[in-house]
Order: C-alpha cells, then structure tokens, then sequence
C-alpha cells in the first residue's frame, strides 16, 4: 500500500512539474518573498514557478548548493528540497546504507523536507549490481526502491 501511495505522489509530482511556469519575481506576493529573504538571505541564481497553486523557488547558496522551495500562498514553505553531502547524513541512514547497500557509491544525495517530515533521497551505483534511486527516512527506513 505504501509503494502504491509512494508511486501515487511521483506521477502527481510529475504531473504538476509539467505544469509549472515561470514566472517573474515582480509576480510573487510579497509575504512570500519577504519569508524567502528571510529563511535565504545568501541565494543566488533565483528563479520562480507556479506550481500548481505553489510558488516554487529554485537557487543556490555558496558553493552551487542546489536547493528548491515550494510556498503555498500565505507565505509558508511546505516543502524544501537541498543537496546535501555524505557528512549530513543522519547515523540511521548511514547505518541502513551500509548495513543493505555497502557496495554502492552515493550520487545526486538530497534531503527533502516535506510537510515538517525528512527523508534523504539519492542513488546509489554498483559496477557489477543493480543501481538503485532510493528514499529513505530520518530512521533509516527504506521508503522506496526502485530500479535506477
């Protein structure tokens, strides 16, 4: 049930990234941007998209950390998205990686906190086994595997 919840949520993301728009920074209210500035004072490469009823903001802080926010029209971040490296792992999740997953090199490693709940989402290379894009929550619980 939750790998269907989970496949459920990926289709609607999709679905609701091909619809989302660019839009000038002139366009987003300023209760968002007033937060934005606020909780990112240092971002750089600023760009904005409705997406769907969200203001989505993608940028970077020092060093091109890639980060994106989504904001719902009363100026409260619901979701935000960073590349985050190896280090800021939590120890659960590098238990669970290297208890499950010891062969494997970490690519693209995001934390995504959606709705005040974390889960680290990256993919994992083998050069002889199957790669993997992989959720896994702040306890170190697969949340979802799937065939990269």
């Amino acid at each position: 049930m939750k790998k269907q919840i989970l496949i459920f949520g990926a289709v609607i993301s999709i679905v609701s990234t091909l619809q989302a728009q660019d839009i000038p920074q002139s366009q987003v209210p300023s209760v968002i941007l007033n937060e934005f500035n606020k909780q990112f004072p240092k971002a750089t490469d600023l760009e904005w998209e409705m997406d769907g009823n969200l203001y989505n903001a993608d940028f970077e802080i020092s060093w091109n950390i890639d980060h994106e926010v989504w904001y719902n029209t009363e100026g409260k971040m619901v979701k935000h998205k960073e590349d985050i490296s190896k280090s800021e792992l939590p120890k659960a999740v590098n238990n669970r990686i290297q208890a499950d997953f010891s062969d494997y090199s970490i690519d693209d490693l995001e934390r995504i906190t959606d709705n005040g709940k974390v889960v680290f989402k990256m993919e994992l290379n083998a050069l002889t086994q199957t790669d993997w894009d992989i959720v896994i929550d702040s306890e170190g619980k697969v949340i979802s595997k799937i065939v990269d």
